[in-house]
């Protein structure tokens, strides 16, 4: 896979070496237990895949090359162009302006910007209709443009199936900047509609047998479906697609209640069923897939407590809080500052992102065992300064990378 050039201070010696002995002990990523880092009072166990995806890191290399390639322009990113609070204040301190905020929100007016400037397409992708106003203002986006190459095969995915009569699910948080932009993809060449969960998937569900009457689809997912989509006939023949940063669990599940809905009300058997619904399992996101395989995996480890760090607004951070939390307590933070003292912690509630000052969130225990993970979009920097903030609560001062095992 490339290898990026992105900034040493998203770097961490420490994690760096623990990413490369996993890899060349585990070539074929089959093995997802985790790491053991061996503090002696405190033990922290790193998931197998943490941190830093292809599309992230391809982004801020684009990114960050661009602001050194264009002394003097204004440079603007379209929005957050990773959900992560501590490069995109890297970026804007070098003075990189955005435009919209996480939920399309406009900051600066686009009759703001002309052809001289330099907009950037952050990593979750834009709508076609923004993408056409930004050329007809003469702006070269595909100069600039940081989409990852994941989304763009979910977008490439949509268009297939829709040349062969498919209708497009796409299953994503409705205010997302990635559903957003998938959607208008797939509505350019398709009737879609997006679900939000499985409660949206069984209400939907309902229209394609009848359960409902039609008329109450408009106002149910008002706002969630393409220009003319008509409950009756576009219902028929579906594929479902992703927000690559979901849970790739639900993606399946969602699928999987949609195609046996289909195959029961049209009377398909497992050979046909192909008619009326789209395999387009190869939509799933790699790096989503192994993040959260990997938490799974580390679940497995008998331990006190977790702690996921990534942005707060991060939707793969949150599904990965998700996943620690049904299991054990577990601490969101998006920064080493949030660990108070040895005694306090802000957490961020992944749901309602509201952050709660939570004490006594060490329990006194010896060994104190920790379970670890973090976002596609976190730098592994960070990671290392959170371990080190635990560490100094218990007098641990020495290069951490001396307590790996060998």
């Amino acid at each position: 896979m490339k290898q990026f050039s992105i900034p040493n201070i998203y770097r961490s010696n420490l994690i760096s070496k623990i990413k490369e002995q996993r890899k060349a002990a585990d070539k074929l990523k089959k093995d997802f237990t985790p790491t053991l880092l061996n503090l002696g009072p405190i033990h922290i166990y790193l998931a197998r895949h943490f941190g830093f995806c292809y599309g992230v890191e391809n982004a801020i290399e684009i990114a960050f090359n661009t602001i050194d390639q264009n002394p003097g322009k204004k440079i603007y990113l379209l929005s957050e162009m990773i959900h992560n609070p501590q490069v995109n204040a890297d970026l804007i301190a070098r003075g990189v302006s955005f435009l919209q905020d996480t939920y399309g929100k406009q900051i600066i007016p686009f009759d703001q910007i002309n052809a001289d400037d330099v907009v950037i397409i952050p990593a979750f992708g834009t709508t076609l209709e923004i993408e056409k106003l930004l050329q007809q203002k003469g702006i070269a986006i595909e100069k600039y443009n940081t989409t990852c190459p994941f989304v763009e095969k979910v977008w490439n995915r949509s268009e297939q199936i829709a040349q062969k009569g498919y209708s497009v699910v796409v299953h994503g948080k409705p205010k997302h900047e990635e559903t957003r932009a998938t959607f208008s993809h797939a509505s350019a060449n398709t009737p879609t509609v997006i679900v939000n969960d499985m409660n949206d998937t069984i209400e939907l569900a309902k229209y394609i047998t009848g359960e409902k009457l039609a008329d109450l689809f408009y106002s149910e997912f008002k706002g969630n479906y393409s220009e003319g989509f008509n409950i009756e006939t576009d219902l028929q023949k579906i594929g479902v697609v992703n927000q690559t940063t979901q849970l790739a669990t639900d993606t399946q599940a969602i699928s999987d209640y949609l195609k046996n809905i289909i195959q029961q009300h049209f009377q398909l058997n497992n050979t046909t069923i192909g008619e009326r619904f789209a395999d387009t399992r190869d939509t799933l996101c790699y790096a989503t897939n192994d993040n959260q395989s990997a938490v799974t995996g580390m679940l497995d480890t008998p331990a006190d407590l977790a702690i996921v760090v990534g942005g707060h607004n991060s939707s793969n951070s949150s599904h990965l809080v998700e996943l620690c939390e049904a299991k054990l307590p577990t601490y969101f933070i998006d920064a080493p500052d949030k660990i108070i003292d040895q005694n306090s912690i802000i957490h961020c509630n992944w749901q309602t992102k509201e952050l709660i000052q939570i004490n006594n969130f060490l329990p006194s225990i010896t060994p104190l065992r920790i379970l670890m993970t973090s976002g596609a979009s976190c730098p592994d920097a960070v990671v290392e300064e959170v371990i080190q903030k635990l560490a100094g609560f218990y007098g641990i001062e020495a290069p951490l990378d001396a307590f790996l095992a060998p």
